[in-house]
């Protein structure tokens, strides 16, 4: 298959079953063997066209002469990555944009819709310095959701926690293609250590402002995991918010910690590289194909005090014995990683945040129950709504008499002070922060 139509089926598996696109690609890419420039190629041509998928579907609507929902959804597709290169990739010829999109649809659709498509592509290229969005007078947030590619929900919901002028900020913030991050795996080399490995591969590597184990990855060619380092278990690929969050924990040689719907365990690695692996990680999530992933992750870092454990934490479970620190990194909205994720635009509505803050508060409960008296219990989202965040945390201390809030103003590390709001959470913005949104709320035992 072509790249652009390795493209076309991610983005139509995506509308038959939403979902993270990255996996979707990953497993293409699994299929099809490309050459690093076809898979940069699809990368940003899928990506691309979710980040901008609203605006695209105005500049449509406004072409044709029948209603938009009539279009068959991957006709819909063809049209929405023609118009991505149009106006995002330049180095792609209009002419060749256009016939490549009438070949896709002579082999998806029927007869007419060559000729749909074409007559719409020509008619766009030929006006696309006249488009006319909404108006910004007359509808503000019909504006900002149609220019700026996010739901209406979205720009309402942001708009009343964050005011509207902020509320565009972290809009524009998470619409720009943010450089990989990565977190360098102190058991093996030190940060300047393995930045000098990175440029020795032709990578231009830079510390990050805040962790003290980041790393800045500019223009990378090709696929990280073929770096020579990171087969050498130097580094971990983790955004510099996710770094953050282990240290507020502050886990330590020898302690019992829980890493709560651990995932891939970047954070469980992070925790182990602090504790010197020393002591002992239990990590809990639903999935055991993502804990499998883990522990081949662990093995690939030199990593051996982690224990997975294929458990729902939404349902409570039963140890031995109590843990020193517990790290819960529950399921989200994600509304602070779009820019890594742009289909999450797409995938959430407002029932999901009311849907996940119950499950959050859930899992909270489950979990401060094996926390130790005296132990600390770090809360984690990458979300951008106080409903999962502050009333999360709040809710979690109306219903715990002895856990208590630590404030993170006087407890967290020199380093992310900067980032701990007047409430003691940490809390990381797109638009000043420069990194994903996340949030996080330490807990501690006192009963």
């Amino acid at each position: 298959m072509h790249a652009r139509d390795i493209a076309l089926a991610v983005l139509n598996n995506l509308d038959k079953k939403p979902g993270l696109a990255d996996v979707l690609i990953e497993r293409a890419f699994d299929e099809h063997h490309l050459n690093p420039r076809d898979r940069a190629f699809v990368i940003a041509l899928v990506q691309g066209t979710l980040r901008w998928r609203l605006r695209f579907d105005w500049i449509i609507a406004q072409a044709v002469r029948f209603p938009f929902r009539k279009i068959e959804s991957a006709i819909l597709n063809i049209l929405r990555m023609a118009l991505c290169q149009v106006f995002f990739m330049d180095r792609v010829p209009e002419s060749a944009v256009v016939n490549e999109a009438v070949k896709q649809a002579k082999v998806t659709g029927r007869g007419h819709t060559a000729g749909f498509v074409n007559g719409i592509l020509r008619h766009v290229t030929r006006n696309k310095n006249q488009i006319q969005f909404p108006g910004r007078d007359d509808d503000p947030a019909q504006y900002l959701s149609v220019v700026n590619s996010y739901p209406l929900w979205l720009v309402n919901k942001w708009a009343r926690e964050f005011q509207l002028d902020r509320a565009v900020r972290i809009m524009e913030a998470q619409n720009h293609i943010p450089d990989m991050v990565v977190r360098t795996n102190t058991l093996a080399v030190d940060r300047q250590g393995l930045i000098q490995m990175l440029k020795e591969e032709g990578v231009d590597a830079t510390p990050t402002p805040y962790s003290p184990e980041g790393i800045r990855l500019c223009g990378l060619k090709g696929a990280v995991t073929e770096l020579k380092a990171f087969e050498m278990g130097m580094f971990q690929v983790q955004g510099e918010a996710a770094q953050i969050c282990s240290h507020l924990l502050f886990p330590g040689k020898g302690e019992k910690v829980a890493d709560m719907c651990a995932g891939l365990g970047g954070k469980s690695s992070h925790m182990a590289a602090l504790m010197e692996d020393k002591g002992i990680i239990v990590s809990v999530d639903i999935s055991g194909h993502r804990l499998r992933r883990l522990s081949d992750n662990s093995r690939r870092l030199g990593v051996g005090c982690i224990r997975a454990v294929v458990a729902d934490a939404g349902a409570g479970m039963y140890f031995r014995s109590s843990f020193d620190k517990i790290m819960v990194d529950g399921p989200c909205s994600g509304l602070g990683v779009i820019s890594r994720h742009p289909d999450i635009k797409w995938a959430r509505d407002e029932a999901d945040i009311t849907r996940l803050a119950m499950l959050q508060k859930k899992i909270l409960n489950h979990a401060g129950r094996l926390l130790r008296k005296g132990g600390y219990m770090l809360y984690v989202t990458c979300t951008l709504s106080r409903e999962e965040n502050e009333e999360v945390a709040g809710a979690f201390l109306d219903a715990n008499r002895g856990m208590v809030q630590v404030d993170l103003r006087s407890h967290a590390p020199e380093f992310a002070r900067n980032l701990i709001d007047g409430q003691g959470f940490f809390k990381a913005i797109p638009d000043t922060d420069g990194m994903d949104g996340f949030f996080a709320a330490l807990f501690k035992r006192e009963d």
